[in-house]
């Protein structure tokens, strides 16, 4: 068995979680980064949802990659399975991913099912900033989730014009 590959496009990226030997920026052709997941719990209420991140299908994403030993396989696949797939609003899937430096892996990566309860849709920057605007839950304020998501992936480097966007309409300062 070989070591196989993890891609990330949100929290994984800053807290994975699991023990990995290499990480590197790589991108997703196919899917996006999106706010397009109701969080009724983390992020929001039943009765005032918030929203979370999200690969949705088309463009592409920039993330980051992480090499897992193939003895760590089943270990890390349960974690992440612990992790990802509490409302089973995601789906597993194997991907195709350029690395930096062009090489094509397979990857491990976690998209979104659009016909669970909780996809949001393709949302525009405006409806967006509305549902994250005010919606709190267990982890916290919804416009603190995405300014940290944004702080962290411009530290390692990656723009989200989309999603800075929206920021910029709830009022988020340093955006």
């Amino acid at each position: 068995m070989d070591d196989f590959w993890v891609f990330g496009y949100g929290s994984l990226m800053w807290r994975p979680g699991f023990a990995h030997v290499e990480t590197c920026k790589a991108r997703l052709h196919g899917y996006r980064r999106a706010l397009c997941v109701y969080s009724h719990v983390h992020r929001g209420t039943p009765d005032r949802p918030g929203l979370v991140l999200g690969l949705d299908r088309g463009g592409s994403c920039l993330g980051l990659a992480f090499r897992v030993p193939a003895e760590l396989r089943d270990e890390v696949v349960d974690y992440l399975r612990e992790r990802e797939l509490v409302t089973n609003v995601y789906l597993e899937r194997q991907v195709g991913i350029r690395l930096e430096g062009g090489r094509q892996v397979g990857a491990l990566a976690y998209v979104v099912d659009r016909a669970h309860g909780q996809y949001a849709g393709g949302i525009d920057v405006e409806h967006a900033a509305e549902r994250v605007n005010g919606s709190v839950g267990q982890s916290g304020r919804n416009e603190d989730y995405v300014l940290n998501t944004i702080e962290h992936l411009k530290a390692l480097g990656i723009r989200d014009h989309w999603l800075e966007a929206v920021a910029a309409r709830i009022g988020v300062a340093g955006v």
